[in-house]
């Protein structure tokens, strides 16, 4: 007898269509971008090799010629400050946002309504959003917090509410069964079953709010370690002072991430 080799067709996936599709109009769309991008005068590997000079010249022979070590560190201090009031705030109101938005706890209205406000915050970028307060309060620390902390509830809004919303439905509905009230379901089932998420979203989002700050410090003149490396980059020109604060923020997000690790086991032994 013949083993029967007739492989039955694999059915069609519209999502991973979709997918694919996609990567390819974007790698067409890069590659005809670069062939006919107007280069003018550009030499690519005369370009090449003086960026690769210069990022030499800044990763090798970093120094700090404009302040101290002590200020520096100060002044990282700083962004780390404004990254941790912007997820603070953000994260407390998030949260109460997210308990109105998941579906198995809210109105289908409510949620709606307020997915579609975040979703707008959202696609905006956080710098748009702290020049437009920067009308308001001015160019400053102030614009810095209020437009990263409007943006920062927009994304924890989405992350908190998708991380409730993984919580069986029956275990709220026999809580309901039960005749707990909404404030019972929410401190019995919903915040034990996800504050291990909403934790982890929470550092995520702290790490971005301290690469923002950084961008911030410079762009809209909050200060931190940031506007010290604007400085550096358009009124020194010094590049070797550019590569030590570039080592200083490296070295801090590498810190910030073996505690949000840290913090994550702590929470997976206690689960």
């Amino acid at each position: 007898m013949h083993a029967n080799t007739n492989i039955p067709a694999k059915p069609f996936n519209k999502s991973s269509f979709v997918i694919r599709m996609t990567l390819l109009m974007l790698v067409t769309l890069t590659l005809f971008g670069l062939l006919t991008f107007d280069y003018k005068d550009l030499v690519l590997s005369e370009a090449i090799r003086k960026t690769g000079d210069t990022l030499g010249t800044m990763l090798i022979e970093p120094h700090a010629k404009h302040f101290t070590f002590g200020e520096a560190l100060g002044q990282v201090t700083i962004t780390i400050g404004l990254a941790f009031l912007t997820t603070l705030f953000g994260a407390v109101i998030a949260l109460f946002l997210a308990l109105l938005t998941a579906r198995n706890l809210s109105r289908p209205a409510v949620s709606l309504a307020i997915k579609s406000v975040v979703a707008f915050i959202r696609a905006v970028p956080t710098v748009l959003w702290v020049l437009i307060f920067a009308v308001a309060a001015g160019l400053g620390s102030v614009a810095a917090v209020i437009g990263m902390t409007f943006h920062s509830i927009s994304y924890l809004v989405k992350a908190y509410s998708e991380s409730i919303e993984e919580l069986e439905d029956g275990v709220i509905e026999a809580l309901r069964a039960s005749g707990a009230g909404w404030w019972q379901i929410v401190f019995q089932a919903v915040l034990p079953s996800s504050i291990s998420y909403i934790i982890s979203w929470t550092f995520v989002r702290f790490e971005i709010n301290f690469a923002v700050a950084v961008a911030m410090g410079a762009a809209a003149g909050a200060g931190g370690i940031g506007f010290d490396m604007f400085m550096a980059s358009n009124f020194y020109f010094d590049i070797r002072e550019i590569g030590f604060i570039t080592y200083m923020i490296l070295a801090f997000a590498i810190l910030l991430e073996l505690l949000a690790r840290w913090i994550k086991r702590k929470l997976a032994v206690n689960a």
